[in-house]
């Protein structure tokens, strides 16, 4: 599944859910489905930034990946865990967005992605901007990460709905 099609079918989903749904909290220190899809939309704003940084280089940067970045591209996915980010506050998305918010959050994020996608061949792959986790990315795998990080949260997704009444 291409990131259109899986963003697209984050859309579908958030469509079926009321407002009370998205915002429901299950569980102290579990995130609401609309804190996901925040979280999923500040990063990925985030990771196609880091593209137009790269962009906008004129220097290259010869180092590399984190081991952990190195497992992840060779994999092409994140790890099958849950991951507790730190507890800092752009790691605590917002819980009051409404469906509207976040379907135009989505639809920036596709915009932004396909904008990006063009002109990844113009960008030198070793113009590199740093992740904390993963270390040294080029434009192409900032702009593939987004994808990735949409794919991780899926089992997420599921998790919550099933804590959803319909």
């Amino acid at each position: 599944m291409n990131y259109t099609e899986l963003i697209e079918s984050y859309k579908s989903d958030l469509q079926r859910y009321s407002l009370d749904q998205l915002r429901y909290v299950f569980e102290l220190g579990v995130w609401s489905l609309g804190q996901m899809y925040d979280h999923l939309i500040l990063a990925a704003l985030d990771y196609l930034d880091k593209v137009k940084i790269c962009a906008s280089l004129n220097e290259e940067q010869s180092q590399g990946k984190t081991e952990g970045g190195v497992q992840l591209f060779d994999i092409g996915a994140f790890p099958p865990i849950k991951i507790k980010l730190p507890d800092f506050p752009g790691n605590n998305p917002s819980n009051s967005e409404s469906k509207e918010d976040l379907l135009s959050g989505l639809d920036l994020v596709l915009k932004r992605m396909s904008k990006c996608e063009e002109k990844l061949n113009t960008i030198n792959p070793n113009y590199k901007v740093r992740h904390d986790g993963f270390g040294w990315l080029n434009a192409r795998e900032w702009h593939v990460l987004v994808g990735m990080h949409f794919r991780h949260h899926l089992r997420q997704k599921v998790e919550l709905e099933q804590k959803l009444v319909f």
